[in-house]
């Protein structure tokens, strides 16, 4: 059970309601082919023959967001309404706050990096969100963020490290064990620690049994940084898995991971662009490199799995720029 000052079971069932209203409940896949790679990796026998997969990149705006910024734009104040929000993101966060802002009638700008991919910038402008392109890194972006905000006055909506996000998050985690009761082992990439921190407590809140396990990029490694030291460090992310770059761990999902993770596991980014490659030659699923990266991992066999467990992957995101799916395939590594 989580500690009382951390996001619990309670906490995503409060918010579940305004976030099952305007998200997709999605669907839990399963793949033979899968499993049998993972068998041939770690030596152990996967439950049923099949690997599970919660498929976030099938949810509203393409990830996860939705259900995080939803839970988040339902709790403002009328006043907060009024004023607008403003967050900053690589892509993602910035999709799902303009959707939820749309969806809840509260004005959103959202503040990227000049070099932010530009199907999810025009993502999020076709949700109704301002778009400002600024920064060479989402550090910076985040300093540009803060500037506007305190120009115009509005209500700054963190993208990872904030209560109500982590509980619309923890949606899906419910959501995974109601679809697969007898779960031993869910895998899910790690940016900020937002998604990984929801999950995690509602799948311990419903399965307290069930091992969590968090996949970091070796060139986005907050999460393993804040770890070593205590707190959030600042990063310089240079993974091509943009959706994982946060420029730091969140606070609160920091303390999360470490009192309900086994584990985080780093990879690189060829074994993240090989579980890209599997989804779609495979499974015939079209994935964002973040949204690989817990499936590269598992298929690799860098996650201790014993004989016989249920194992479930979430697909956290497939916003992929199209045009780079060439680029990007070629430099995977091969799995399977």
């Amino acid at each position: 059970m989580a500690p009382p000052e951390l996001v619990d079971l309670a906490a995503i069932e409060a918010v579940r309601p305004v976030v099952a209203e305007r998200v997709h409940r999605t669907p839990l896949l399963s793949s033979a082919a899968a499993a049998r790679v993972v068998g041939a990796s770690t030596g152990a026998r996967i439950a049923g023959g099949r690997l599970y997969l919660k498929a976030e990149h099938l949810q509203k705006t393409g990830s996860f967001k939705a259900r995080g910024m939803t839970a988040r734009v339902a709790r403002l104040s009328p006043d907060e309404r009024r004023r607008g929000i403003i967050t900053v993101s690589a892509g993602n966060a910035a999709q799902g706050y303009a959707f939820a802002g749309a969806a809840l009638d509260v004005p959103v700008t959202v503040v990227m990096p000049a070099a932010a991919n530009p199907s999810k910038a025009a993502a999020a402008a076709g949700y109704g969100a301002r778009v400002v392109l600024e920064g060479d890194d989402v550090g910076q972006t985040f300093e540009a963020m803060e500037r506007i905000r305190a120009d115009e006055g509005l209500v700054f909506c963190h993208p990872f490290d904030d209560p109500d996000v982590i509980a619309g998050h923890g949606t899906a985690g419910l959501e995974l064990v109601e679809d697969l009761p007898d779960v031993d082992v869910v895998v899910v990439g790690i940016g900020g620690g937002g998604l990984i921190s929801g999950i995690a407590a509602g799948v311990r809140g419903l399965r307290p049994s069930t091992r969590i396990y968090g996949v970091e990029p070796t060139g986005s490694d907050a999460i393993t940084r804040g770890l070593a030291a205590g707190e959030p460090v600042p990063v310089s992310p240079v993974s091509v898995a943009d959706g994982l770059n946060a420029p730091f761990a969140g606070a609160l999902p920091l303390r999360m991971i470490a009192a309900l993770l086994e584990d985080v596991i780093l990879i690189d980014d060829g074994l993240i662009l090989g579980g890209l490659r599997f989804a779609l030659e495979r499974m015939k699923q079209v994935l964002e490199p973040a949204g690989a990266a817990a499936l590269a991992a598992t298929l690799a066999g860098r996650i201790p799995i014993r004989d016989g467990e249920t194992v479930a992957v979430v697909l956290s995101g497939g916003n992929v720029q199209v045009d780079r799916l060439g680029e990007l395939i070629a430099r995977a590594q091969p799995l399977g």
